[in-house]
């Protein structure tokens, strides 16, 4: 049988939650990095006996608390997703466990088996935002696949999604009714699209 993604795609308000991040190193710092690029407004404390100058810049631009302590399970009190970035194996696998325990969404970096969830190539044009998962397989393919949506996907999008959106507003009927006149709407922009290439 031909293998595929069954992970569930969700869009979290990261404003709304409680991330920690355990770790100051390169990978601590990259992960940092990739949430306030999507979630400027993302509320993330941060828990290592050291930080890296990036992390640190990173964290002087957003809502990031930087705690210089090690990892203990008290750090978890009131967090809704924590990610272990450690180059020690065995603090990463605590932390997952503690995570299970608690019921807190947990992601070891580069370990699949220890992760809740995967942080997947995202592309941001206005209100439109796509995630991009290979199931943990290759981040070097997600990476890929970013850049192409990045150049294909137009800067005036959100025109589009703006505009959709007040018409949507001005059409009669049950749902079932606006669905198919959208439907119809939006299949002739797509056919006009190709009959321009």
């Amino acid at each position: 049988m031909e293998e595929r993604n069954n992970l569930y795609p969700i869009f979290l308000k990261l404003s709304n939650l409680k991330v920690l991040i355990v770790g100051g190193g390169n990978v601590a710092e990259e992960k940092l990095s990739f949430i306030l690029k999507s979630s400027p407004d993302a509320c993330v404390t941060m828990v290592s006996p050291m930080f890296r100058e990036g992390a640190l810049s990173l964290a002087e631009q957003g809502n990031v608390k930087l705690i210089k302590n090690r990892y203990s399970k008290r750090f978890l009190k009131g967090k809704h997703l924590v990610i272990a970035t450690t180059d020690v194996p065995a603090i990463n696998v605590k932390v997952y466990k503690h995570c299970r325990k608690r019921s807190i969404l947990v992601n070891v970096a580069d370990n699949p088996p220890y992760c809740d969830f995967y942080m997947g190539g995202i592309v941001t044009k206005g209100n439109v935002k796509v995630a991009i998962s290979t199931n943990g397989k290759s981040p070097t393919t997600a990476k890929r696949l970013r850049q192409f949506f990045e150049d294909v996907i137009p800067e005036n999008v959100d025109d589009l999604v703006k505009n959709l959106n007040e018409y949507r507003k001005t059409i009669k009927g049950d749902f079932q009714e606006k669905v198919e006149t959208l439907n119809e709407f939006t299949k002739g922009l797509i056919e006009k699209k190709v009959q321009n290439d």
